[in-house]
């Protein structure tokens, strides 16, 4: 599995302890490092079930910025969060993991965490 993380991110740092309390084995992503394409987000809101509006986090700076909190949460609108997210990384919710068998989830409750825990 592979987890997207910001290090200074304190659910990121409890997932991870979680993962390794487990015997997880998994792949760190420092995804403000390492910044997921469009497609790649893409990717992931389908493995979560989600729209990108349901993983932007609209209170960081960039996203006031931008104004996204009064941007349409439609269909139509899609690619334009999407392209928000993939050109400012900092707007992707996080922990996001992604499991080997195609579950993925935002891992910020204890629920979500164990649902893809060994």
């Amino acid at each position: 599995m592979e987890i997207w993380i910001n290090p200074r991110c304190g659910k990121c740092r409890t997932a991870l302890g979680e993962l390794d309390g487990a015997g997880a084995e998994y792949t760190v992503r420092r995804y403000l490092e390492d910044p997921p394409t469009a497609a790649e987000l893409v990717q992931v809101l389908e493995r979560l079930g989600l729209e990108p509006w349901d993983i932007t986090r609209t209170d960081e700076q960039a996203a006031k910025d931008l104004g996204m909190k009064d941007w349409p949460r439609e269909e139509g609108s899609r690619d334009r969060w999407i392209a928000a997210m993939a050109e400012h990384p900092i707007l992707i919710q996080r922990p996001i993991i992604t499991a080997d068998d195609g579950h993925a989830v935002v891992a910020r409750t204890p629920e979500a965490l164990k649902s893809v825990l060994p």
